[in-house]
C-alpha cells in the first residue's frame, strides 16, 4: 500500500469528485451549464460546427479560472491585487538622487578627510 504525501502541506487539497477540489468542481460544472445554455440559445442562429466552437469559447474562461493559480494566488485574488494596485491606489514613484557630498560643500562643511587627525589616531 503506497501513500502520497505532498512535500509541501500548502499543496495539499481535499478531492471532492473525480480528483478535483471544490473550487474547481464548481468552475467546471459552471463552464458545462455556460456550454449548453449557449447551445440551447443560439442554436437556431448557427450551425452545429459553429455552435459547438461558440460553446467552447463561451466555457473556457469559466473553466480556465477554476484551475489558474499565480503564485499561490487563486484567479480572484490576482484581479483584486491587480485592481487594487492599478486603479484604486495609484501612485507615481519618482527617482530624486541626493548628492550628499555636494551639499557638504555647499554648506560649508570640509569634505576633506582630516588627515592629521587620523595619524594621530594611529599611533596611540
Amino acid at each position: 500500500m503506497e501513500v502520497k504525501i505532498n512535500r509541501e502541506i500548502r499543496d495539499y487539497s481535499e478531492a471532492v469528485y473525480f480528483g478535483l477540489n471544490l473550487r474547481q468542481f464548481i468552475f467546471s460544472v459552471l463552464a458545462c451549464g455556460i456550454a449548453v445554455g449557449l447551445y440551447f440559445l443560439l442554436k437556431p442562429f448557427f450551425g452545429i460546427e459553429t455552435l459547438s466552437w461558440v460553446c467552447i469559447v463561451g466555457a473556457a474562461p469559466f473553466a480556465t479560472l477554476g484551475f489558474f493559480k499565480y503564485h499561490g494566488m487563486t484567479a480572484e485574488k490576482v484581479l483584486f491585487t491587480y485592481l487594487k494596485s492599478e486603479i484604486l491606489m495609484p501612485r507615481e514613484l519618482k527617482f530624486i538622487s541626493t548628492n550628499y557630498y555636494d551639499n557638504m560643500e555647499r554648506n560649508g562643511d570640509d569634505v576633506r578627510p582630516n588627515r592629521k587627525h587620523k595619524k594621530e589616531n594611529r599611533t596611540r
